[in-house]
């Protein structure tokens, strides 16, 4: 399966393992056709029944997908000889994306991403790659600088930016590229995959009206039901 792979894992369908050869094969993938730095992150152990962070941490937020090392920066690397190289090494490591280079992500809860992402589409709007985490957020690929933007753009449409659920993440961020686990959650996946029709990303201004939108309805209809 290659970068190709979309969206087809429903809770209830059991998650493949992560084989060391399908990890290297998208690393190299996303360094080669999309010229993105990668890195490698932590892994999953089996252990008491269960799989563990190899961090060794019981209650690890993100077992399995988060950094092995404090200056991960430093280790990012766009080099598919460079790529291969770390996953000989550590061949059940995540794959992150550093954040703030190629690409920023603006980070919005499941629903109010599907809905945007339909508004968009419905718009001809320029998309570029989207992911789907197994903790229910959607992840839009954009030019870097959204995290300087994102704040101003949603007040100038009217919502207020500490009430509604839209994180731009950008400069010494990072996020889970597919096919990563979370533990026993599930694997991130693309709700738009990496084509070569969307290797242009938008910038931020072409997407956050319908983002933060369908933030902002989803923050007022979560208001009615707990007053309700």
């Amino acid at each position: 399966m290659g970068v190709e792979e979309t969206i087809g894992v429903t809770e209830t369908a059991p998650i493949p393992k992560q084989r060391g050869e399908q990890l290297l094969d998208h690393a190299v993938r996303y360094a080669e056709e999309r010229h993105w730095d990668v890195f490698a992150g932590t892994w999953l152990e089996p252990g008491d029944g269960r799989e563990l962070c190899s961090c060794g941490a019981e209650d690890c937020p993100a077992p399995g997908a988060h950094p092995a090392v404090k200056d991960w920066a430093a280790h990012a690397t766009g080099s598919a000889v460079q790529v291969r190289r770390i996953w000989a090494k550590h061949p059940q490591a995540s794959i992150l994306l550093p954040t703030g280079r190629t690409f920023d992500a603006l980070d919005v809860p499941e629903s109010a991403g599907f809905l945007a992402l339909a508004r968009l589409e419905r718009m001809e709007r320029t998309l570029g790659p989207v992911t789907l985490t197994p903790e229910h957020r959607m992840l839009f690929f954009v030019l870097p600088g959204a995290g300087v933007k994102v704040p101003d753009l949603v007040r100038k449409l009217g919502w207020p930016a500490a009430t509604i659920d839209l994180v731009a993440r950008g400069e010494g961020e990072y996020v889970a590229a597919p096919p990563t686990r979370f533990g026993g959650r599930g694997s991130v996946q693309w709700a738009r995959r990496p084509t070569p029709a969307n290797r242009w990303l938008p910038d931020t201004e072409e997407l956050i009206d319908a983002l933060a939108y369908a933030c902002g309805s989803e923050a007022a209809a979560e208001r009615k039901r707990r007053q309700g």
